[in-house]
């Protein structure tokens, strides 16, 4: 396992030097002032580089491990004009990033909003706070704010009924809240969608259901996992977050059957999965322990991390958990991700040892008045990532 932490760049509030103290000794970042479907040029990337590398006098020790994301624009996703030039500017820049032997690239193919929380700093019966999804906030959100068309077909009379009440109880701050909440899009992304914005792009999706957006995944991957595998770069597409689908969008990586779709479309090594198990653990219908070893030989990244369901149905609400507490068995997690890095070694695979970084912790102690990107904090991160740790070196002599 090779332990990784993400950095937001220089903006980030965790600095490198904090980062070098946690023992990790990878960086997971992104070039995120680009917007989507430009290219990643050399100068840019080797600047990042040079940021991560730090001085002469005072290296970090620290290497560029994984790129997350590489963004796949909303126009790859809808398939609409100028897809193939975004296609193009996004193979330009893998093979870029290769040249710099960053060989690792992670991307998504979740429409208009990527992972999706209502509150960024819920408190916990601790005195930590964590982000969270109250699934009938986002109810209130999507039938009474956002007013999207036929909305409430979408959910039962009885979770709108419960979120029309919601709504009448909201205060002008909260409405205000909550859709700066939900629309934020990534921490760090260059790309901040307004409420407009989001009511117009649903407009472009109106046409697009889970088929379509499938054939479209389909048609980019046709165009970059032949030069990937040329290069040597392994594709690890991320799941939904949460995995079900938001707004009336269709989501097409949820759950292992999707995941058996995208490494069947295209069997190659450079065609393969982040595997979050925060964001599939989310559903109570996935088995995380069992993904890991049915579909290990396709995992190219791990983030580990913990949610807390409400109640075990389709969507639901739930809260970021400690690592080692929440729905997923964390302990059989790692104990099949340790005989996948075994298989890959006696296989003799250069890439037996897989790339991890602790997902999204609760603030804890002085991470709340650090005031860090939502869900990225230094303390809660570095906690969880001692406990997996621990795990790790428990488990690793006896498997």
């Amino acid at each position: 396992m090779i332990e990784t932490w993400r950095w937001f760049g220089p903006i980030d509030k965790v600095t490198l030097s904090d980062i070098k103290q946690t023992g990790a000794s990878g960086i997971v970042s992104s070039l995120y002032h680009l917007e989507p479907g430009m290219i990643w040029e050399k100068e840019e990337i080797s600047a990042r580089l040079t940021e991560i590398a730090g001085s002469k006098s005072h290296p970090t020790n620290l290497s560029w491990e994984v790129v997350e994301s590489l963004p796949v624009s909303e126009t790859i996703k809808t398939g609409s004009h100028p897809r193939d030039q975004h296609i193009k500017s996004w193979i330009q820049s893998m093979k870029n990033l290769s040249e710099f032997g960053i060989n690792v690239i992670c991307y998504n193919f979740m429409p208009i909003l990527d992972w999706t929380r209502t509150e960024l700093a819920a408190p916990m019966p601790n005195g930590a706070t964590a982000m969270y999804f109250d699934l009938i906030d986002f109810i209130a959100f999507d039938c009474f704010i956002l007013e999207r068309m036929d909305a409430q077909n979408d959910y039962k009379e009885h979770l709108v009924e419960k979120a029309k009440n919601r709504f009448e109880e909201f205060s002008e701050k909260n409405k205000i809240t909550l859709t700066k909440n939900i629309t934020a899009g990534l921490p760090g992304a260059g790309e901040i969608l307004t409420f407009q914005e989001v009511r117009k792009r649903l407009e472009d999706y109106s046409r697009i259901d889970a088929d379509k957006l499938r054939e479209n995944f389909k048609y980019f991957l046709d165009a970059v996992v032949p030069t990937a595998e040329k290069l040597g770069v392994r594709l690890c597409c991320h799941p939904d977050d949460p995995p079900w689908p938001l707004l009336g969008l269709p989501r097409i990586m949820s759950k292992e059957e999707d995941y058996n779709w995208l490494v069947n479309i295209h069997p190659s090594k450079a065609n393969g999965i982040t595997l979050c198990t925060g964001s599939l653990g989310a559903s109570f219908e996935n088995d995380i322990p069992g993904m890991v070893s049915r579909m290990g030989k396709h995992i190219h990244f791990l983030h580990l991390r913990n949610v807390t369901r409400l109640r075990d149905s389709v969507p639901t609400s739930f809260y970021e958990d400690e690592h080692l507490l929440g729905n997923t068995d964390m302990v059989e997690t790692i104990s099949e991700i340790i005989r996948e890095e075994n298989r890959r070694k006696a296989e003799g695979r250069e890439d037996w040892s897989i790339p991890m970084r602790p997902d999204h912790g609760q603030n804890i102690l002085d991470d709340h008045a650090r005031n860090a990107m939502p869900g990225y904090p230094a303390i809660g991160r570095l906690k969880g990532l001692a406990e997996l740790r621990g795990v790790f070196k428990a488990l690793e002599h006896k498997i």
